[in-house]
């Protein structure tokens, strides 16, 4: 086999891991002995968890779930709707009506299952009174180029929503069971998707703080909302949420084991970093490469031949305009500026098939990719100075694409080493 094609062979099998319908089917909860069930959800995986829960499912259901544009696919009870990501969009802004209505009449009888995976935060934009979607489009935009980690932005979000922080869930007396795929470093089940249904004990104060951490450039009425108590939260201790339940039912960590496992199969030694790992995208990716180069010219800590794999969610703080591509991307690019010359091999891509913005899952990376730019006419630092990874992939061919894959367990990177 190909060194790339075992690499994409990793991926995939790290995706088929991650597929609803394996965790679905251990944590189905049971149906109402007299109610009704109904089906919510929001994330760039929801509507492919609906779908195997429709095929799960022994009695009537319906519902409705939100998606990325494209993302959707074909289900038989539960309406698919699609909105903007990263940034939201009006159709968002009305998905999330549509939420709160299919769930706000239901009784202590009937049970909700919400379906909840990443990218849900921009697909559910619900602002306060007084603040607007502008204002939540502002917020998207300032919080992903500030760098900050995913668990920060969520703080800031749920504070600034009248869906997020468990709020949703709160809207209901029906049960409610949440099956969540994790895109999250530690699998905090209240900052996936910012936690619409799972509550936390973050505060109105822990978001301006990191509004002031990161230097955020926020409208005014965003902070005067934050310095208001109906900027609050519910808390995991309130009495409306001792009946609900959640389930982590796929997450990186999963994910990467089962991309050892086919390593292993494929008689190449795999060494788990960590499914955890945050940061700046270009300084993860000088810690691998750095680790990388020891195996290869020193075998310490490890023995060639062997695949370093790691996951998580870095972030990437814009300081370029006009650039494409996303964290994955970057890292590719950094790594492969890092590697220049040696005998080693990386592929870096996001679970759900998107890289950022782009088209692109992610890219492969190795020791001859700086001087293939510098054929096409490019320069690789440049290039990741105006976080144009995109570009300089695409020139040379290195773009890896899936389309989307139905699942977001966040960053999958495989780093081979002959």
């Amino acid at each position: 086999m190909q060194d790339r094609d075992l690499l994409e062979a990793l991926f995939r099998a790290a995706v088929s891991a991650a597929e609803p319908v394996t965790g679905i089917t251990k944590h189905l909860p049971e149906p109402p002995a007299n109610g009704r069930t109904v089906v919510i959800g929001a994330g760039k995986g929801a509507a492919q968890m609906a779908a195997a829960l429709e095929t799960l499912w022994p009695t009537e259901l319906s519902g409705i779930v939100v998606t990325r544009y494209g993302y959707g696919c074909p289900t038989r009870s539960v309406e698919i709707l699609e909105a903007s990501h990263p940034v939201p969009d009006a159709a968002g802004l009305m998905a999330s009506k549509k939420l709160f209505a299919a769930i706000s009449d239901l009784s202590e009888d009937d049970l909700v299952i919400a379906l909840v995976c990443g990218g849900g935060s921009a697909l559910l934009p619900s602002p306060p009174p007084g603040l607007t979607l502008d204002d939540e489009i502002a917020l998207n935009e300032g919080l992903l180029a500030s760098g900050a980690p995913i668990s920060a932005m969520n703080v800031v979000r749920k504070h600034l929503s009248t869906i997020k922080g468990g709020r949703l869930a709160a809207a209901t007396k029906a049960r409610v069971v949440s099956l969540i795929v994790s895109d999250i470093p530690g699998d905090n089940p209240a900052f996936v998707a910012s936690g619409p249904t799972i509550p936390d004990v973050s505060t109105r104060q822990d978001a301006l703080a990191i509004i002031e951490q990161y230097r955020l450039d926020l409208p005014a009425a965003m902070i005067a909302h934050l310095h208001s108590p109906a900027a609050d939260a519910p808390k995991p201790d309130d009495p409306i949420f001792a009946r609900h339940t959640h389930h982590i039912i796929a997450s990186a960590g999963v994910s990467l084991e089962a991309a050892a496992d086919l390593a292993r199969n494929y008689g190449v030694t795999p060494h788990i970093l960590s499914d955890a790992i945050e940061g700046e995208a270009r300084d993860v990716a000088l810690v691998h490469a750095a680790l990388a180069r020891e195996v290869a010219v020193h075998d310490r800590p490890f023995t060639k031949p062997c695949i370093l794999l790691s996951g998580g969610e870095t972030t990437v703080t814009l300081r370029g305009k006009g650039g494409k591509g996303g964290r994955n991307g970057e890292f590719a690019l950094a790594l492969a500026l890092a590697i220049d010359g040696y005998d080693i091999i990386a592929l870096a891509a996001d679970t759900d098939g998107i890289d950022g913005s782009e088209t692109n899952a992610g890219a492969f990376a190795d020791g001859t990719t700086a001087r293939r730019l510098v054929a096409a006419g490019l320069e690789g630092r440049k290039l990741l100075d105006r976080n144009d990874s995109f570009s300089g992939f695409e020139a040379i061919g290195d773009l890896f694409s899936t389309g989307p894959t139905g699942t977001n367990v966040n960053d999958f990177r495989a780093i081979l080493i002959r």
